[in-house]
């Protein structure tokens, strides 16, 4: 699998060599922002066994700028929920290197993951987003999701109540 997405950026599986590109941007996110519940900057280690995990019916791709040769965005499926009745149903992650947002990589990474969702016969996406990112939201709009409900102050970061906006989409 190799597409090309928009302005010269393929979109493609990912692999161990893009663990610490990706590492990098996920680690900018947990120390940076609240887009991520995650408190602690993952290792090398740790973003190699997060990709490992990420393989079959749960895939982790990536965005990659062919100017440059390099991972400029990451995205995932992930189980919904370890509950078996859940098992049709996945969760979306996006995340698009600071430098290259408004370039539509992250729309070029979530409408792959959609496709890979259909493949793998999966009946429902759903996306965790913080409260207030209206880009995400935004996103996650232009792609067919549609919000579903909001969990009220459900997570801590930085000092802050957080809630999450919970966006679906039926495939």
């Amino acid at each position: 699998m190799e597409a090309v997405g928009i302005d010269g950026v393929a979109v493609r599986l990912a692999t161990l060599d893009d663990a610490e590109s990706m590492r990098q941007i996920y680690n900018r996110e947990v120390t940076g922002s609240t887009v991520t519940f995650d408190l602690v900057p993952r290792t090398l280690d740790d973003q190699r066994a997060w990709l490992a995990a990420h393989a079959g019916a749960h895939p982790a791709i990536v965005a990659v700028d062919h100017a440059v040769g390099t991972v400029i965005g990451f995205a995932s499926l992930s189980a919904y929920r370890d509950r078996p009745a859940y098992s049709t149903t996945v969760e979306d992650s996006v995340y698009v290197h600071h430098d290259h947002r408004g370039r539509r990589v992250g729309q070029a990474l979530l409408s792959e993951l959609l496709g890979l969702a259909t493949v793998h016969g999966f009946h429902a996406v759903m996306a965790r987003i913080v409260g207030g990112h209206q880009a995400s939201i935004a996103l996650h709009r232009a792609c067919g999701f549609e919000l579903v409900g909001v969990e009220r102050e459900v997570g801590r970061k930085f000092g802050k109540w957080l809630d999450v906006a919970l966006m679906q989409k039926l495939l």
